[in-house]
Parts: structure tokens; sequence; C-alpha cells
């Protein structure tokens, strides 16, 4: 296969290469004070798919491709040498995590994801979310998610309900598509105003209560935010130098390493 990354022992870690350079990007173009990656625990929760059972019912038969699969175990490895937080909870998804997180944590916070549900998420001036596009990562603020959907820069997440998400198994209210939901978000303010406008029929106003609630990120229960930096990286040396050689990553994980100290260590009490 043209392009593979292969490790001395022949499997594929393209995916894990591919993870360790887009950290030591962001590492270095970003700065963050703090870092931590959040894990998808469970990517189709029951009380969604309660809620919604055509929720991510797709992709139930569409597998992780046999060479990607492989790659997680060894990706949270080298996170885990490293010591950057690998924090999931049961039965969430990562952006549920995150949203948790968001709630939880003061100053500027710069969400990482190519999963659009986390635009409900952004709130000038301090909660962005870096979407990977071609061209790199767009910086949505509420301003893009205007320019981008032609609603409120926080409704996103009403605007999605309405016209629902087939990446997501959402199919949205009959009738709706994406420019009638920026009609409606912008005319009432709200979906909750737009259910109390007597607009929709009863069975649509069902559907969009049960969906508000899956398509919401975020939980009852808060996931405590992990510290996000240490005094020193990485965690376990040993570890690491093991995972780096098997891998064949040296060059990779020392810039990755190098990133991490430059923009992450603190100063030992």
């Amino acid at each position: 296969m043209p392009g593979t990354v292969r490790s001395p022992d022949g499997r594929q870690i393209n995916a894990v290469r591919g993870f360790a350079e887009t950290l030591t990007r962001l590492l270095t173009t970003r700065r963050p004070l703090r870092l931590a990656v959040a894990s998808d625990e469970d990517w189709r929760p029951q009380h969604r798919v309660d809620l919604i059972p055509s929720y991510k019912a797709h992709r139930v038969a569409e597998p992780v491709p046999p060479a990607l699969d492989p790659q997680f175990p060894l990706i949270h490895a080298l996170l885990d040498a490293l010591g950057i937080a690998f924090v999931g909870a049961p039965s969430l998804e990562a952006e549920d995590v995150i949203a948790s997180w968001v709630e939880q944590v003061s100053g500027r916070i710069e969400i990482v994801s190519g999963d659009r549900d986390l635009f409900a998420l952004v709130r000038d001036p301090d909660v962005t979310v870096l979407y990977p596009e071609k061209g790199g990562m767009a910086v949505v603020d509420e301003a893009e998610v205007t320019r981008r959907y032609g609603v409120p820069g926080r409704r996103y997440a009403d605007f999605a309900v309405l016209r629902g998400d087939p990446s997501d198994g959402l199919p949205g209210v009959r009738g709706i598509g994406a420019k009638t939901a920026a009609q409606l978000i912008r005319r009432y303010g709200s979906i909750t105003a737009v259910l109390e406008s007597g607009r929709l029929s009863e069975a649509d106003a069902d559907y969009v209560r049960r969906a508000v609630l899956v398509v919401s990120p975020g939980s009852a229960v808060p996931v405590p935010p992990p510290v996000g930096r240490r005094s020193r990286w990485p965690d376990d040396d040993g570890r690491l130098r093991e995972i780096t050689g098997e891998l064949g990553l040296g060059d990779t994980v020392a810039r990755l390493l190098a990133a991490l100290r430059g923009a992450l260590t603190e100063a030992a009490e």
C-alpha cells in the first residue's frame, strides 16, 4: 500500500505516527498550558440509542478498518509512557468527557476534534474548536459557526437537532433541511422557543425533545479534569524508549517530547 508506514516488525503504524506528528504541531503552534486527551469509552452509548434507535446504527455494520484497530492500544501506550492524561468514563463518548471538562475549567479552552457536535460547546471568548480540514486546523468560534450555518454562534446544537446529522444516524425533522433549520433558529431564537411556537407537529416535537438529549454533548456525572501538565517529561523514560524502538518512531517521538517540554513543563517545586 503506497504511503504505508510500518514498524520494524512489519505492523502498520500510520495512525500512531500521524497522531504523534499532529500533537507535535499543535504543541508548537498553539502553545497550550495544559493538555489532555479524551477517550471514547463507549462510542454508541445505550442512553442515546434508547432515545434515538438510529443513532450511529449504520456504523455498527462498518467495522473499524483492520489496519487501524490494532493501532489504538499503541497510541494509548505512547500517551501513557509520555505522561499525557488519557481520560474516559464508562458509557460516555469523548465529546461528553470534553463537555464535562469545559463546565469545570476556567480560562481559555481549545478543543481539537473532527466531531462537529462539539461546535455546541463554542463560547466566545473562552471556548473554541480546532477543526481539521484540508488546509489545516480551522478555528471555529461563534462567528465561524454563524458563517457556516447561519445561526447564532451558540445555537449549533439546536440547528443540528432540526436539520439532522446523517453521519450520526440522526434523521432530523421531516421536511426541514439546513436552510429551514437556520431560519427557524434565527426567527425563534432557540429550540425551546421553536417547540413552544407550535410550529412542529406532536410527532416532530417528540423527536426534537429526544434528539436534544442525544445531540448535546454532556453528562449528568462530572468527569474530573486532569492536571494536564507535569514537572518533567516523559513519565516513564524506559517504557518510552521501548515503545519508540519497537515501532521505529524514534525521531517522531523525540520531536513530540521536545514539543511537550517546550510548551508544558512547569518549574519543579
